[in-house]
């Protein structure tokens, strides 16, 4: 059966086109039930025997839920009781249209066998599939076939054959409220706790004292932002005050803007990540931020005021230079919650049934929760999801999810980590796992016929210590006219993955390899990360080679590139490769190829620098891990050696290589990789640390920077260039991915390369595989795919790859935290020497070189007398009784954990040297810390 529907529409050019759209209607679309015998359906989902013991339906039944249920109760449903559910397709189309992720999370419980869920396509069902009325709203249509859907399967179970009657009598048509529906389930009282709540359950749980300012609706808001009365931007928390945030303002160009936002009711109940409206202040209400550490200590009641709250705030200083762009949130365009991960605080009153829920990020505000197993997740790791925030309510309403496990224990720590990191962690699924290889495998006389034989070339790969996803390998070789030639081979994953399919899919979602302490969450399947696409020695492997003839001087004569297979002939440490470098006596063809490398990486690397490429630092640290516990058991800082540099050096001349080509070849759709140069507000830390040094620091290009960080030396203080080389790094801008066709800027700053990106990584990195696509297609040894080229899908491509990458830093930094906290509770008391990094009004920061550790020790007691302290922001350097602390001076300290409170153990500090401040004992708390990984920070609350 076929409807039609025509419609006239207006084109861009003003012209008018005729628009008709088919709609086929079967009647061959089966219910799915096993009641039924008049389906003739060859398998079933809906299973006969579905019975749950309930107050209300004490038979056998099927849940149908509507759209509003699937949006705010999908907790409900993913739960293992909830089974036998029929999905419409009016529902399933509706959620796909209003929330990405809860479909997502919709379609994952349909692919559950276990779950027994069934799409029933009601859209096109000849007897199910109606119209919209005239002058019916959309809603109201789509209402209405859900009720004639749910009529027609009620019908249509009665009307089964003979033998059937008494079964399909018990399928009416009944209608509840979820709520109705989950408290009558007399067996699982505990599932109670995950029903979100519903909006008169909100207003039962708040004060009738209006604590916020309302939410502007969304057609004021986007009004506002029209005339320029408002502006939107994403809102960021801060880690250090949660009393301040700020709100990033994108602009045209690079005309952006951070609104500072201060107190609580300027923020306004928006939550980290939110898409907020904010209304910009009149300039002499501009403030500066605040440089007090300001964490909230405790939960309040809904009667504090704000001034209460507030009176521990302290803007920064009050000259019109440190002033900053100031602002009130007005409302919110877009929630960004998801569930959270952290603890509950029990409530003092006995046998109370509401309790605040400490969220693991301390960006995130507490959530109040009801549930009756308060006893039973005491000491938990649990996850809740936010339900609304009320302007009455001090803290946002939310309900439990589910328990991870024991809080302290390693397993529940790791998942806490990830999810709160949002790093795709789950196990590769069937339809994944179809598309690998067969085994054994074996490469085949078709791959040697369109790829280069490189076998007898001595590759061999120098990576760090336990590496078994080897991406890459080198070789270097004298030619007969003088120079030389050197190829760098890349594991040919994309040989392996194909685009488009489930894999692909997949690897694309995760976007990178996360290499956390000891666990490694791999982008592909194993028996490709660590074994068909690993270039290990001694066995053959598929390669994608860069490879160059190259001259005395490091001079590129030529370049190619060519599929190839090779035969690795060693896979080295980076300690190993330095070892035969070093070793006179050692004259064999792999270290022969290994000087000549290492040589040529020597020229290349000062050339790079005398163009303007940056040389930072941060300490990075490594665990040396017991192989029977897996806890820390020593805990260094990483020792570069010239090997480390030499691998470097060809990995980023053949990213620049691959770059030029692609661009040159696909100008609209190369993917890229780019690195803004810092605005010059992000250098004022570091200019402030030379000036108090009496030196001068040039920012005007990354050359200018490179050569005064060169200069900066102290005599007696060789530390001091190291600690100006890690304050450079904090001003630097994040690296991304773009697509050529949709920027203009395609500069690396602090590799000073006008054009650069990634292809040196394929197992670990999903741009990496795009890159090997393109230049596939541009050396004619591929075929090209319309998403390959199309440049807006490879702009939402790496939109997704930068928020993966970025993510997966955090996770790193995140696992090193908690491992560190595990080997200080090991240890017990240690003593150590470290340097004020940062300043601030009521703290500093201090920098611990041999564990790459900082932490935050505060000169305020809330339970003693504070001491007098003088903050000068311009030098800038903190008086304490009398004695000044000021950037990279050198103090001594007394480290130890403190274990108190299991979801934010602390680091404590205490001074050792000065030892007294006109006598008076300095005893430090440091309740953060931060690991440097990759040269940039994150606080990390301990656990």
């Amino acid at each position: 059966m076929l409807k039609s529907k025509t419609f006239v529409k207006k084109t861009r050019s003003g012209g008018i086109m005729k628009i008709v759209r088919e709609h086929y209607l079967r009647d061959d679309i089966w219910c799915g039930s096993e009641v039924c015998t008049e389906c003739k359906q060859e398998e079933t989902v809906l299973q006969k025997d579905t019975y749950i013991e309930s107050n209300l339906c004490s038979f056998p039944h099927y849940l149908l839920p509507d759209t509003n249920i699937v949006l705010s109760q999908i907790d409900i449903l993913e739960d293992p009781l909830i089974k036998n559910v029929i999905i419409l397709q009016t529902v399933l189309q509706e959620v796909r249209h209003r929330s990405a992720p809860i479909y997502k999370r919709l379609k994952d419980i349909l692919h559950d066998k276990e779950k027994h869920f069934y799409t029933f396509t009601n859209e096109h069902h000849r007897e199910t599939y109606i119209e919209r009325e005239q002058g019916e709203s959309a809603n109201d249509r789509n209402d209405r076939a859900i009720r004639i859907s749910t009529k027609w399967y009620s019908d249509h179970l009665n009307n089964t054959p003979h033998g059937q009657e008494e079964k399909a009598e018990e399928f009416g048509l009944l209608t509840y409220r979820c709520e109705e529906y989950v408290k009558s389930l007399i067996a699982n009282p505990e599932l109670v706790d995950r029903l979100a709540l519903t909006n008169d359950d909100k207003n039962e749980i708040t004060s009738s004292k209006v604590l916020f300012p309302e939410h502007l609706p969304l057609s004021r808001i986007q009004s506002g932002i029209k005339s320029g009365t408002f502006q939107q931007g994403t809102f960021r928390a801060s880690r250090d005050n949660y009393l301040e945030a700020t709100v990033f303002v994108h602009g045209e160009g690079d005309d952006s803007t951070e609104v500072l936002i201060q107190g609580l009711q300027n923020l306004n109940r928006a939550v980290h990540q939110d898409l907020v409206a904010v209304e910009i202040l009149p300039l002499n209400q501009w403030v500066a931020p605040s440089s007090v550490v300001l964490q909230d200590e405790g939960p309040k009641e809904d009667d504090v005021t704000e001034e209460e709250e507030e009176a521990e705030l302290k803007s920064g200083p009050s000259g019109a230079a440190s002033r900053k762009p100031t602002g009130r949130v007005v409302g919110i365009i877009k929630r960004n919650w998801r569930p959270f991960c952290g603890m509950l605080f029990l409530s003092q009153i006995k046998e109370a049934t509401r309790h605040l829920f400490t969220p693991a990020d301390r960006r995130i505000p507490r959530i109040r929760i009801e549930t009756r197993q308060a006893a039973t997740l005491a000491g938990q790791r649990i996850m809740v999801a936010v339900d609304g925030w009320p302007k009455h309510s001090r803290y946002p309403n939310g309900h439990f999810v589910r328990s991870l496990g024991s809080a302290g224990d390693k397993e529940t720590e790791t998942e806490v980590l990830l999810l709160e990191h949002d790093v795709p962690h789950q196990d590769f699924s069937q339809a994944v796992l179809s598309f690998l290889p067969k085994m054994p495998w074996n490469i085949t006389e078709e791959d040697m016929a369109v790829r280069e034989d490189l076998r007898n070339l001595t590759v061999c790969s120098v990576d760090p210590p336990g590496c078994t996803d080897i991406d890459d390998a080198l070789h270097c070789r004298d030619l007969p006219n003088g120079n030389q030639e050197v190829g760098v081979h890349i594991a040919d994953v994309s040989h392996f993955i194909r685009p488009g399919n489930a894999m692909d899919l997949e690897a694309a979602n995760r976007g990178t390899t996360v290499y956390l302490t000891g666990r490694r969450i791999d982008m592909v399947p194993e028996l490709l990360s660590s074994n068909l696409c690993s270039l290990r020695s001694s066995v053959e492997r598929l390669a994608f080679s860069c490879i160059w003839e190259i001259n005395d001087k490091a001079e590129i004569v030529k370049t190619r590139f060519t599929k190839s297979v090779i035969n690795s002939k060693a896979s080295l440490t980076y300690a190993e490769a330095q070892m035969r470098i070093d070793d006179a006596n050692m004259n064999d063809d792999t270290t022969k190829s290994l000087r000549g490398l290492n040589r040529l990486a020597k020229i290349l690397k000062k050339r790079r620098i005398e163009k303007g490429a940056l040389t930072l630092s941060s300490p990075e640290v490594r665990f040396h891990i017991d192989s029977e516990t897996h806890d820390p058991i020593d805990l260094q800082t990483k020792e570069l050696k010239e090997t480390n540099s030499m691998v470097e050096e060809f990995m980023l001349l053949a990213n620049i290589s691959v770059a030029q080509k692609i661009y040159d070849e696909f100008s609209e759709c190369a993917l890229l990789r780019k690195h803004p140069a810092p605005p010059p507000s992000n250098y004022d830390i570091l200019n402030k640390a030379a000036k108090s040094k009496d030196m001068v620091i040039h920012t005007d290009s990354a050359k200018a920077l490179a050569d005064s960080l060169d200069a900066a030396q102290v005599d007696g203080f060789p530390y001091f260039n190291t600690l100006l080389r890690i304050l450079a790094t904090r001003c630097m801008m994040q690296a991304v991915y773009f697509c050529s066709g949709m920027d203009s800027d395609f500069h690396h700053y602090g590799l000073a390369s006008p054009i650069y990106t990634h292809f040196t990584s394929p197992i670990r990195r999903y741009s990496d595989i795009i890159v090997h696509r393109l230049l596939a297609v541009a050396i004619g040894a591929d075929s090209t795919y319309p998403d390959l080229m199309d440049k807006h899908k490879q702009s939402a491509l790496c939109n997704n790859l930068n928020y993966r990458h970025k993510m997966a830093q955090y996770a790193q930094r995140a696992s090193v935290a908690y491992h560190t906290q595990l080997f200080f509770k090991s240890r017990g008391i240690l003593n150590e020497e470290g340097f004020i990094l940062f300043v601030r009004k009521n703290a500093i920061i201090v920098l611990i070189p041999k564990f790459g550790l900082e932490g935050t020790v505060f000169f305020e007691n809330k339970d003693k007398p504070s001491p007098k302290l003088i903050f000068n922001e311009e030098v800038p350097s903190l008086t304490v009784e009398g004695h000044s602390f000021n950037m990279f001076d050198k103090v001594k300290v007394t480290i130890s954990l403190d274990a108190s409170n299991v979801q934010h153990q602390k680091i404590r500090m205490s001074l050792v040297e000065p030892v007294n401040v006109n006598g008076m004992p300095v005893t430090c708390r440091m309740s953060s810390f931060q690991v440097n990984v990759n040269g940039m920070p994150v606080t990390c609350r301990m656990g």
